[in-house]
């Protein structure tokens, strides 16, 4: 799956409320699933077509609209036209590839964010595009595929929670969001344990190439959520100090706190970051200092060889009169004097700490 950022030739020239589908296509059929509610009655039902969504437009109580599947433009234009959304905010909606962002409407709120989770491997992050559209009494969400993230938002609407049951489209998207949020920070923390554990690693001469991977591949996947978080960090900013009406007193309390939950995503990135950094730079420090070690073992023992290989370079040579050739007890002399040169050199190196 690609995660960067491609246009395609098709895209250029077309106007921007032009409906047309950006990304990679994950549904052939969308799913479409409803759950209308208050403090007194729940209805939760799958839709066939958009068409069984529209009784629900004048309902006093509050709807959370799904579809899961983005690709349809048939689907986006019936929205478009059924629930009087605006083209250009399902043009967004249909763009997987859209930075994470806020824009208010006269009748409506429009969110984008990536959903973030690790592949099978625990070692990848991976991504699902959410957008939310908040109107008076209906919440739309759209993603990618069919999955259950939320099913635990769900299950407290099932249960009758209070809050999420009294409270309007506004706290529901909270809810939303806060999963969202509170999902980066898991993933955050599964990587800082990960990176922690790199420090022992890190010392091992045995283990460079796989240190040296697992480094580069945590700095990569880190960049990768940090160009996903930060932006969610600004929307968040910009989202808890909206003057929307959509958006009721009470429910700017929960906003700030997402925008606080953002503000350590981000913290816990810098972090992870910086600690990265630092152990790529101790494994080169170690690896310089194991390298450093074995030079000055070697150079110390080129050294104790240069004189030692003198002096049998000399009497090596084939000159026929070389007095000490003629001593009955040279070649003894001639090794006592390496040893005892091998055994000051060594004293000395010594002495001097060098080994």
């Amino acid at each position: 799956m690609p995660r960067h950022i491609r246009k395609s030739k098709e895209e250029i020239g077309l106007g921007p409320d032009a409906l047309h589908f950006r990304g990679i296509k994950k549904m052939d059929n969308p799913f479409i699933w409803a759950i209308d509610f208050n403090s007194e009655q729940l209805t939760e039902v799958e839709l066939k077509s958009i068409d069984e969504a529209f009784r629900f437009k004048n309902s006093p109580t509050t709807t959370w609209l799904n579809i899961d599947g983005v690709n349809d433009k048939k689907l986006m234009l019936e929205i478009a036209s059924g629930f009087g959304i605006d083209e250009i905010i399902l043009d967004d909606v249909m763009n997987t590839d859209t930075r994470p962002k806020m824009v208010e409407h006269d009748d409506s709120i429009f969110i984008s964010l990536k959903m973030l989770r690790l592949d099978e491997t625990g070692e990848k992050v991976d991504y699902d595009q959410l957008s939310l559209i908040i109107t008076p009494t209906i919440l739309f969400s759209f993603q990618e595929e069919k999955n259950n993230f939320f099913e635990p938002v769900r299950e407290r609407i099932r249960k009758q929670r209070k809050r999420i049951i009294a409270s309007g489209t506004d706290y529901l998207a909270f809810a939303l969001l806060d999963m969202v949020i509170d999902n980066y920070i898991l993933i955050l923390s599964d990587f800082g344990e990960k990176i922690e554990r790199l420090e022992e690693k890190s010392l091992l001469v045995e283990t460079d190439h796989e240190i040296l991977e697992l480094i580069s591949n945590y700095k990569k996947e880190l960049s990768y959520l940090s160009k996903n978080i930060r932006p969610v960090r600004e929307m968040m900013l910009v989202f808890s100090k909206t003057e929307s009406e959509l958006i009721n007193e009470g429910t700017f309390i929960n906003l700030n706190e997402l925008y606080n939950n953002t503000s350590h995503a981000t913290d816990l990135l810098e972090n992870y970051r910086e600690i990265l950094t630092d152990q790529l730079n101790i494994y080169h420090t170690t690896t310089s200092h194991k390298l450093n070690d074995t030079m000055k073992f070697l150079t110390i023992f080129s050294v104790i060889f240069i004189p030692l290989t003198f002096i049998v370079g000399v009497y090596g040579t084939n000159f026929e009169y070389l007095p000490e050739l003629h001593f009955k007890n040279g070649y003894f002399v001639m090794w006592g004097i390496m040893i005892a040169l091998t055994a000051f050199m060594l004293y000395f190196f010594k002495k001097k700490k060098w080994f």
